[in-house]
């Protein structure tokens, strides 16, 4: 590997190299806060990376890696995620009593599981990508061990996690021995070509997939886990996570021509739109927030599942800009839970936010951005994302799941906006739970306090000036 390439896969090696730091800080250094500077400064200093190698791109490092100007737009969004889950896990875990040295070593190592899922270029760092953000993920659900959903929610997140990877390494050999190849790229562009034994692989791969994006029938775990895992690590694997195997998933299914092959193209119809169905309805019945998110969750990843359908020039653009708002949304609806948090007590129940803008306005201001702009009202970017999908579905003539789109996004509409209803109605004493304890403006962290402001105003800027966005999504093409 020449030295070029070792630039080009600078952002990587700079994550990987803070997780050992943040290892060495947790052993030998007393203070709890080394570990989440070391995490902070890491993710800081690998964000600058991407500039500093950006001349290098387009580079294949090894036949394992590209590192491009796609794969660099989703590593630029996977580590903004990290760090800012580490900024608001460090004042939750200190609120909570829990040491949490560990916990960012394993956020860093997830991290770098998740860029490497996104620079994949073959079934081999396919799995190692994967493997290393799995594994992370088992300890960080669980991480907090006297809280025995966290406990149960990692049990279940670890027992059906082994499935769906059994799934993909089983449905990888089943395409190796059908094609002879295991570059993805080669894959894509030349097909399986009439092979049952490679057909059979791609199948059993998409059941995989469809367990890591919680797509229907494979979302059962995803309510669970987002309830018992602490607030900070269910904001992570709402967004980073998911995004990062989305990105494989639309840069080699777009080049696959999936939308172009029938049969497939229709299931993956089929599993959208019963994705948006589904994980709307389910969240209408809900009174526990987190559950409520998880569930709206799932139908996110339905309308995304819309773009692979659909394909071309335009699923790459619609892609981008929808993650980089889902991202922002999901990491701040998740940071207002967390900040609102006492201790190991944290407001699950819409009861518990009832009345928060007469304690806290500005949380519940940041708090409605975040769900507006899941709802996709006007002036968030929520809004302008949804607009691209529906754009691309409508330029495909793809009628039917634009309808069922625009209705679900109704559907949605209900039940964000009962909860920011209760946000601000005005609490009677005795249902005045959370607020009592947690919302009081001196009580919220500043980090935490930072991180939101700064989500909601990412929020509402690419919602009011898409070309911000849209011009570092179209250099990424």
């Amino acid at each position: 590997m020449g030295a070029r390439e070792l630039i080009a896969l600078l952002p990587i090696i700079l994550i990987s190299v803070s997780a050992v730091l943040a290892m060495l800080a947790t052993a030998f250094i007393k203070s709890e806060s080394a570990p989440a500077y070391v995490s902070a400064i890491g993710f800081v200093i690998a964000f600058i990376s991407l500039f500093v190698a950006y001349p290098e791109l387009p580079r294949a490092v090894t036949p394992l890696l590209i590192m491009d100007y796609f794969s660099y737009f989703y590593i630029g969004l996977i580590i903004l995620a990290g760090l800012a889950v580490s900024l608001l896990a460090y004042p939750d875990f200190k609120k909570r009593g829990v040491r949490q040295g560990e916990f960012h070593v394993l956020l860093l190592l997830s991290v770098a599981g998740s860029a490497t899922l996104a620079a994949s270029a073959h079934f081999a760092s396919f799995l190692l990508g994967l493997e290393i953000l799995s594994v992370s993920l088992y300890a960080m659900i669980a991480y907090d061990r006297p809280d025995i959903k966290g406990l149960e929610a990692g049990t279940k997140y670890l027992v059906l996690a082994s499935v769906s990877a059994a799934f993909l390494f089983f449905g990888m050999a089943m395409v190796y021995a059908g094609v002879g190849t295991m570059d993805l790229a080669g894959i894509a562009v030349n097909g399986i070509g009439g092979s049952i034994s490679a057909l059979a692989g791609i199948a059993m791969i998409l059941v995989g997939i469809g367990f890591k994006l919680a797509l229907v029938p494979f979302h059962m775990w995803t309510p669970d886990v987002y309830e018992g895992a602490p607030s900070p690590v269910t904001a992570f694997v709402a967004s980073a996570s998911k995004g990062a195997v989305f990105a494989l998933v639309l840069r080699y299914f777009t080049q696959a021509g999936i939308h172009d092959t029938g049969a497939l193209a229709y299931v993956l119809l089929a599993v959208s739109i019963a994705s948006m169905f589904i994980g709307n309805l389910l969240a209408l019945l809900q009174e526990n927030l987190k559950r409520l998110l998880a569930y709206s969750s799932i139908a996110h990843l339905g309308y995304l599942l819309l773009l692979i359908a659909a394909g071309g020039r335009g699923a790459f653009i619609a892609g981008g800009y929808y993650l980089a708002a889902y991202f922002a949304a999901i990491i701040g609806a998740f940071g207002i839970i967390s900040a609102l948090s006492t201790g190991r007590k944290e407001p699950r129940m819409l009861d518990d936010i009832r009345g928060l803008a007469w304690e806290s306005p500005w949380l519940a201001g940041f708090l409605s951005a975040m769900l507006l702009s899941l709802a996709g009202i006007p002036l968030t970017a929520g809004f302008i994302a949804k607009f691209y999908i529906i754009s691309l579905g409508i330029s495909k003539a793809m009628w039917w799941p634009v309808i069922m789109l625009i209705i679900n996004s109704v559907i949605g509409l209900a039940y964000y906006l009962r909860v920011i209803a209760a946000v601000y109605e005005r609490p009677q004493k005795e249902l005045f739970n959370a607020m009592q304890t947690g919302a009081e403006a001196g009580k919220i962290s500043l980090i935490s306090g930072g991180v939101l402001a700064v989500l909601s105003v990412i929020t509402v800027i690419l919602g009011i000036y898409p070309p911000l966005l849209l011009k570092i999504i179209e250099r990424t093409l």
